[in-house]
């Protein structure tokens, strides 16, 4: 019997890989999932089959990276062992290979199909052609971002649109090559498209977003020089309810803005220095967007009296406002901001050189809910993953 007992005898080594996964994904610390491949080839097998991420230490992201550790650059060769091992992701971000070339991609025709997120931040070497081979390796791709893609131009774009049909988030800021062709292609074909940053592009003045699907919610258009009539293609899906439209260029066609007033379920807006809006967009924005939560108008001058009294008016459901540094709110405004927004709960407020101490003091005793914070906050984001 003691003999029969040795034979029969099983350890966690004799477990089915089905079981082994179960176990693998029931791992909840980072540094025991990494672990688990040290047992052995066969667990170390399980670990590379089901892992559904990767990031390389070159990605700016990596928030453990030690300053005083010199990060390699990836290469195709890393890239293609690394793509053959783990052949089931879902997440990669190459942020920050600048040495990549369009050739490292080419492995993502076999391995490709079930990446939903891809981060080519600053891959200054990726052109159109690396762009065709994610479109025609990844078509579950739903997340890209291509930040500083120097050499991405509009007909990449369209390669990627018309193969990513499921695409909802698009980081194309900085992308100088980037015009309102490249964005409409993705607005027409990408018909589940939620999120787009196309801050810094020079190229686009947003009539490319004309006839957008109503999936599309969130806008980051900072430093953009936009056009009335591509403020109006932002609203015209009447889905926008994030829109940074923060350091707004100059136009000579005057305050773009008024078309805002048709964005009826916007809830955050942010017009951080842009000093040459005017209080017609003010009035419109204020009496077409009952939803807004939280406005930024910091360095804002041309906002004067009669935009300040219509946000107190109309402004019913706004609960975070930002002021700092407007030269044209002044104790009139102010008041006005004090008996009309009656959700109000923070305000952001430092710089005003017209407020007067005494109408400080009526605000703080009028509105004691209120808090008055003394910093200008510079970034503003919603609940969103967005690289």
């Amino acid at each position: 019997m003691g003999d029969l007992s040795r034979n029969d005898t099983t350890s966690i080594m004799h477990l089915p890989d089905d079981c082994l996964t179960t176990i693998f994904h029931a791992l909840e610390s980072r540094i025991d999932r990494e672990s688990f491949g040290l047992t052995c080839h066969r667990w170390l097998h399980v670990q590379d089959f089901n892992r559904r991420s990767l990031q390389f230490e070159c990605s700016f992201t990596v928030l453990s990276l030690a300053l005083h550790r010199k990060s390699f650059d990836v290469h195709t060769f890393h890239l293609h062992r690394l793509l053959r091992r783990f052949q089931h992701l879902e997440s990669l971000s190459l942020c920050g290979c600048r040495e990549l070339n369009d050739s490292g991609l080419t492995r993502l025709l076999s391995y490709g199909s079930n990446l939903r997120k891809l981060n080519l931040d600053c891959c200054l070497q990726i052109t159109d052609y690396g762009l065709s081979l994610v479109a025609s390796g990844c078509p579950s791709l739903m997340t890209v971002s291509l930040y500083r893609c120097l050499n991405v131009t509009d007909k990449g774009l369209e390669t990627l649109a018309s193969a990513c049909l499921s695409m909802k988030s698009v980081n194309l800021s900085y992308c100088p090559q980037i015009s309102d062709k490249g964005l409409k292609a993705l607005t027409q074909c990408c018909h589940q498209l939620q999120a787009i940053n196309i801050s810094n592009c020079e190229g686009i003045s947003g009539v490319g977003f004309e006839g957008c699907s109503k999936t599309l919610a969130y806008v980051v258009a900072e430093s953009c020089k936009l056009k009335p009539e591509g403020v109006m293609g932002i609203v015209s899906g009447g889905g926008i309810e994030y829109l940074d439209v923060s350091c707004l260029s100059w136009s000579v066609l005057g305050d773009p803005l008024p078309g805002l007033g048709f964005a009826s379920r916007l809830k955050i807006l942010n017009f951080r220095m842009c000093r040459t809006v005017s209080d017609s967009s003010i009035v419109a924005i204020a009496k077409g967007c009952p939803l807004l939560e939280e406005w930024n108008l910091a360095l804002c001058h041309g906002v004067r009296i009669s935009g300040w009294q219509a946000i107190g008016l109309h402004c019913h459901n706004l609960k975070r406002m930002h002021v700092n540094r407007c030269r044209n709110l002044g104790d009139s405004g102010l008041q006005a901001l004090r008996d009309g927004c009656k959700s109000l709960s923070i305000l952001y407020l430092n710089g005003c050189s017209r407020l007067t101490p005494i109408a400080l003091e009526l605000f703080k005793s009028h509105r004691p809910d209120v808090c008055i914070k003394e910093i200008e906050v510079m970034v503003m984001k919603p609940c969103w993953e967005f690289w």
